[in-house]
């Protein structure tokens, strides 16, 4: 394993003076990563670890509020099982790891169902939230079991109970109504998506809090994405003219 291991890259790109307060990051292309040394799949996502770690220590570093990265989402459930457990197990190592570090002012917080996790797993991912819930250096969001649209239909049943229970008229339901029924309640929505890998779309990654979003594509796979792409990313989105709709 230490034949594709990455020494820590020194960034030469200079931030941009206007950042993002919330970045998304769609961690792609593990498995691809992996096949082209002749490795499993399994091998790219723990690589694709050691880059989360990396690029989650750099956020911090350079002053992100609140980043999100795409785990595993509520389709990833059909690939092969033993990637799966590849998967689970890279999650269950790095859960430990971060048990070291509670003191780091990173928050955690899991986005989506974990009631189809192992036990062990679930009790990990809660004990984290628990731990780190004080913390607000940077707010981490682990999109695990996590779609945009299982999203959207937990908050709307969540409102309907509501008007059933005659707490509240359907009239009476706003746009801030349906965030506060989100799993990123309070906190600002995605400024900047990130997806390496080649592929140019959301795949059901935060579609509400992406509204006004700025996409960012490359071609590099997640295992290679550093820092230095970052700052290349940051640089293009602070180029962009933000308008939410205005002129």
């Amino acid at each position: 394993m230490a034949l594709f291991s990455k020494k820590e890259e020194t960034v030469t790109t200079a931030l941009p003076e206007k950042l993002p307060r919330h970045i998304g990051f769609i961690m792609d292309g593990n498995g691809r990563w992996a096949k082209k040394r002749g490795m499993p799949r399994s091998f790219g996502h723990i690589e694709g670890g050691k880059t989360f770690k990396r690029i989650k220590n750099y956020c911090q570093e350079i002053g992100i509020e609140c980043v999100s990265f795409y785990v595993f989402s509520t389709e990833n459930w059909s690939r092969p099982q033993v990637e799966i457990a590849g998967i689970m197990q890279v999650m269950r190592t790095y859960l430990d790891d971060v048990q070291k570090e509670l003191d780091n002012g990173v928050r955690f917080i899991f986005l989506g169902d974990l009631s189809p996790y192992p036990e062990d797993l679930r009790t990990r991912m809660r004990k984290l939230e628990v731990d780190t819930e004080k913390n607000d250096d940077l707010i981490v969001f682990m999109a695990v079991n996590y779609g945009g649209r299982a999203e959207l239909t937990r908050a709307a049943q969540q409102l309907a109970a509501d008007v059933k229970e005659g707490k509240l008229q359907p009239e009476e339901i706003t746009e801030q109504m349906i965030s506060d029924h989100l799993y990123t309640k309070g906190y600002p929505d995605v400024d900047l998506v990130i997806r390496p890998s080649g592929e140019q779309r959301l795949s059901n990654f935060l579609i509400w809090q992406c509204a006004y979003a700025e996409y960012y594509f490359t071609d590099i796979l997640w295992p290679d994405f550093t820092p230095e792409e970052l700052n290349k990313a940051l640089i293009d989105f602070a180029g962009r003219g933000r308008r939410f709709g205005g002129v």
